[in-house]
């Protein structure tokens, strides 16, 4: 499967997702240059077959240089870094800091590389890990049932396995959502959340289900089956397109603002894990099946089962998930604190800097001591 951010091309996503171990290795900090955006919008990824990306919003001005310049980036590695077993698929990980753990969650099509300028700056601080959901980046393409809690109890094994301490868990998109999941699923590691730009709806944005009616014979053995062999035929070619490194520079490079930005780590990260064999199949899995089932799982239902601290860092640019969500999720959620940010689906890659800044101040301030006083917005 391809690495960047959280994108589908699905209709019925398209307004809301639009959701040895001992063994740590050095990872060598490099000075690049503000090559920092790292999302494609949906409504081109339909068009252009684009196999995985994410947002970045039209119309943003240039990020400042200082902003990814002046960071330290992730050494890129095309092998990987460290692997766990799961449930007999092997997921990828890095891990890097000493320190209160930080658990950090891609999004969809994304991988750990996606927080090429977050690790190595958290990690003077922290004990910072990120890890491939299964299906993603370097972890393995198993052939199964996507489910979004197939991720959360992913996290929530990788936690208590590998982590082994409270935690707080970071996510962006698809990997947002999962955090909420995870803290609800295991509130006595989760000390706090933080969400970047998150997938998920409220129950009453979610689509009205279908009726359940009974199926008919014609249904059952021939629209259905045409259909299933459309469907193939139209996302296996998408998918042969997309993940051509060519194209994917190309597109890139058609919605980013500066196109300075597009850079051979970023290229790789998405094209490389589009190389497995089953990586095809897991693409159609998930067009098909789990992305269409997405107003099952709805932020109100995870919220207000979570009792720790929540910070939204959010992109107010990002066309598909706005700041009016975060707002939202503020007001029903009166343990939380928000950040606004000039940026789009992925803030975190695209104003690092902001974002580091404003999750050490949380962590130092309202996750590690008692707040006292009320949860702030803030704009940076």
């Amino acid at each position: 499967m391809s690495a960047s951010c959280a994108v589908t091309p699905l209709q019925s996503v398209r307004t809301e997702l639009f959701s040895s171990l001992s063994k740590r290795p050095t990872f060598p900090a490099q000075s690049r240059q503000p090559r920092n955006k790292c999302e494609i919008s949906r409504r081109g990824f339909a068009a252009r077959g684009i196999v995985a990306s994410g947002v970045s919003v039209m119309g943003t001005p240039p990020p400042s240089p200082s902003s990814a310049a002046s960071q330290p980036i992730q050494a890129f590695k095309p092998e990987g870094y460290n692997f766990w077993e799961w449930r007999g698929h092997k997921i990828h990980y890095v891990v890097q800091g000493e320190g209160l753990p930080l658990v950090l969650i891609h999004g969809f099509g994304a991988s750990v590389f996606h927080w090429r300028y977050n690790i190595p700056e958290l990690a003077k601080k922290y004990k910072v890990y990120a890890l491939d959901l299964l299906g993603f980046g370097w972890s393995d393409k198993a052939l199964i049932e996507y489910d979004a809690m197939v991720w959360t109890d992913q996290v929530i094994d990788f936690i208590k396995e590998i982590v082994k301490e409270p935690s707080v868990v970071v996510g962006n998109s698809l990997g947002g959502f999962t955090a909420l999941s995870v803290a609800v699923g295991l509130p006595e590691q989760v000390t706090g959340v933080a969400l970047l730009n998150s997938a998920g709806q409220f129950a009453s944005e979610s689509r009205k289900r279908e009726d359940e009616a009974e199926e008919t014979v014609l249904s059952k053995f021939i629209v259905k089956p045409l259909k299933e062999v459309f469907q193939r035929v139209v996302l296996g070619f998408l998918f042969w397109q997309a993940k051509q490194p060519s194209r994917i520079e190309s597109v890139l490079k058609s919605v980013y603002i500066n196109a300075a930005n597009v850079d051979d780590y970023l290229v790789e990260s998405i094209s490389k894990p589009a190389t497995d064999p089953n990586a095809g199949e897991v693409y159609y899995r998930l067009m098909t099946r789990f992305l269409t089932n997405q107003s099952r799982y709805t932020l109100d239902s995870v919220l207000s089962k979570m009792t720790c601290p929540l910070l939204l860092l959010w992109g107010d640019l990002d066309p598909w998930v706005g700041p009016a969500k975060a707002e939202k999720i503020k007001a029903f959620y009166s343990n939380s604190s928000l950040v606004h940010l000039q940026a789009g689906h992925c803030p975190h890659d695209e104003v690092p800097e902001a974002v580091n800044v404003a999750l050490l101040d949380w962590l130092s301030n309202v996750v590690t001591k008692k707040p006292s006083s009320s949860p702030e917005v803030s704009e940076v």
